[in-house]
């Protein structure tokens, strides 16, 4: 029989009990082969499981000895009759456990070489390896169930939205290079040499042009480019879903989006998320858990303690206070157990984050053991327990530097002890809302206060004063201390989600007047000249009548990854890049010829290292 053009019946893992004496036919790939005693087995799979199929020499006379010549991945069609497992083979565990297929015919669709690594035994395969052959890795059932289970979460995205009243659109990929953050992927333009496209970091301005437009509501899921360096679970290229609506406040924006969100995860996961989400705002968050995006799955807190040591004669600490650091401790609950080479090893562990050291308290009866302690009258070391709740037999640690370096190292070591003692769930979730984020962040290297965000993020209206008094005379403040600067205190109209430790999303309301864009330019020391030169057709649209508007965008891959429960972004990606940038299975990026670098007017001049 042919069967290239005949129908299959059934996909491999619908066959059921239910199916018992039909004849149908089934193709696939011979997951595995198995020889007892003259009958041959094969677990055929294709995307929906397995079903095995039975070759039997007294019913494929003429055909057998082509059936011993079948190997792991050959393609194969098989036409045959479904009946009932003999007593005691029953596989209980599988959707297709009960039943398997007699072969009547069958045909070799394709061979298949040696594979490079076994499909059933990847867990010892080196993922250079993996991804130079993902065609073949894709094939394995749990990639397959990720894949299926981003699909699903698509199909949930769009029917959310669209039920909320949102409009998909596809906005360009060839775009104009605007200043968002990270360097632009730049194209050749041709048609117009010396010219170049980008490729968009988001579809930020195009979203905001629609709202301009009048759609009200917009939704896409759209594929992202930045060119940076690559650091853990960052990728090159990605896909978020992105939100954006008109005459939309904040806690508006967060009903869509937690609507959208349990949606995902009761679909998706079966779960059930408890509605309204926490809100937390920025300071605070950075105060009790030293990230902007906490796990709030365990309950490790941070408490500021700077006041309490300023009349404490410890050198180190004083140091910091003259400098207007911060003194900040972290209890951990039954600490005062752990060795002194896991004290070092954490005091290690922060030195990644900058912190020159971790002191550390241990709680006794009536007493402190540190080599600190002795800086400490009976009266302080009360005051210091009270202050950070620590009861007997717990550690707290200290880290004192500046502020960043302080919620940097303790954030990092919060994460740390909580895994090493394992004190949350690791199937729990927790959602939160990071609110109220500083408009601007200082840069320590240019000594410099610099946006957060993207420049269209809109501010709290009662902080305009002090961006009018910068702006007035920015000289003024060119010697004050960071946190006299009126930069500082203004806060952003913008939002984050945090699940568990990552930023799944973030957003904000965007600024819709022309002027209030232009007093943001001058503040980050755009002139008038470089914005219309950069952002010209946006200020264009947004004298038009635009509407106040907001937004939002989530990171597809980092979504994917909580539901899956991965700790790598690549498992989530079809084709993903190394942490390197390149794709090991098309061997991209690549060099071209010097024919095609003249169509589009480049020569390249590599410096000589590289050449």
């Amino acid at each position: 029989m042919d069967f290239t053009n005949k129908k299959r019946s059934y996909y491999c893992g619908q066959v059921t009990a239910a199916n018992i004496d039909e004849t149908i036919v089934l193709k696939g790939w011979a997951h595995s082969r198995r020889d007892h005693g003259g009958i041959i087995f094969v677990d055929l799979r294709d995307r929906t499981g397995i079903c095995q199929v039975v070759f039997d020499p007294d019913v494929l006379v003429d055909k057998f000895a082509t059936a011993h010549g079948l190997r792991d991945e050959y393609v194969l069609a098989i036409e045959g009759k479904v009946r009932r497992r003999p007593e005691g083979t029953i596989n209980a565990k599988m959707h297709t456990g009960e039943i398997e297929v007699l072969v009547k015919d069958f045909e070799i669709l394709n061979t298949a070489r040696i594979l490079p690594f076994k499909l059933d035994d990847y867990a010892k395969t080196s993922e250079d390896i993996r991804l130079k052959y993902r065609f073949l890795d894709l094939r394995r059932p749990e990639m397959q169930k990720k894949f299926m289970m981003r699909h699903k979460l698509y199909q949930v995205v769009r029917k959310s939205l669209s039920d909320q009243g949102f409009i998909e659109f596809t906005t360009p990929i060839l775009t104009k290079s605007t200043p968002e953050g990270a360097r632009d992927f730049l194209v050749p333009a041709r048609l117009s040499p010396g010219n170049f496209f980008a490729l968009p970091q988001s579809p930020q301005l195009f979203k905001q042009l629609l709202m301009v437009a009048g759609y009200d509501k917009y939704f896409q899921i759209a594929t992202c480019f930045r060119d940076e360096d690559l650091r853990a679970n960052r990728q090159p290229e990605f896909t978020q879903i992105d939100i954006e609506a008109s005459f939309i406040t904040p806690e508006e924006m967060f009903d869509y989006v937690e609507n959208l969100v349990c949606n995902v995860w009761k679909e998706c996961k079966g779960i059930d998320i408890p509605r309204p989400f926490k809100r937390l705002p920025y300071a605070e968050s950075m105060l009790k858990y030293g990230s902007d995006k906490p796990d709030l799955r365990y309950d490790l807190s941070i408490t500021e303690v700077t006041d309490l040591f300023r009349d404490v004669e410890i050198k180190v600490f004083s140091n910091v206070i003259a400098k207007r650091g911060r003194i900040r401790a972290l209890r951990l609950p039954g600490g005062a157990a752990l060795s002194r080479k896991q004290i070092d090893d954490y005091t290690a562990f922060v030195g990644v984050y900058d912190a020159k050291g971790l002191a550390w308290f241990k709680v006794q009866e009536n007493e402190l053991q540190s080599p600190l302690a002795k800086f400490l009258t009976p009266e302080k070391t009360a005051e210091f327990v009270a202050a950070v709740k620590a009861e007997v037999g717990d550690i707290i640690f200290i880290v004192a530097d500046r502020e960043k370096v302080v919620c940097d190292a303790l954030g990092a070591l919060r994460q740390k002890l909580a895994s090493d003692m394992k004190l949350y769930d690791p199937k729990a979730f927790s959602f939160a809302w990071i609110v109220d984020f500083p408009l601007f962040e200082y840069s320590e290297r240019d000594k410099v206060y610099t946006p957060s965000h993207h420049p269209f993020t809109a501010w709290v209206s009662e902080d305009t004063p002090k961006m009018e008094e910068y702006v007035a005379d920015p000289d003024k403040f060119k010697n004050v201390h960071p946190d006299d600067h009126p930069l500082k205190g203004v806060r952003a109209l913008a939002y984050d989600l945090a699940v568990n430790g990552e930023e799944m999303g973030g957003g904000s309301i965007r600024i819709h007047r022309a002027d209030v864009q232009s007093l943001l330019f001058r503040a980050i020391n755009i002139g008038e000249e470089e914005a219309q030169d950069k952002f010209g057709f946006l200020l264009n649209a947004l004298s038009f009548g635009a509407p106040p508007h907001g937004g939002l965008a989530f990171g597809v891959d980092r979504m994917l990854m909580l539901l899956l429960g991965e700790t790598n972004i690549r498992e989530v990606i079809a084709f993903p890049k190394t942490q390197s940038g390149t794709d090991l299975m098309s061997e991209a990026p690549s060099q071209i010829t010097d024919a095609q670098l003249k169509e589009v007017y480049i020569k390249v001049d590599l410096p000589p290292e590289t050449k």
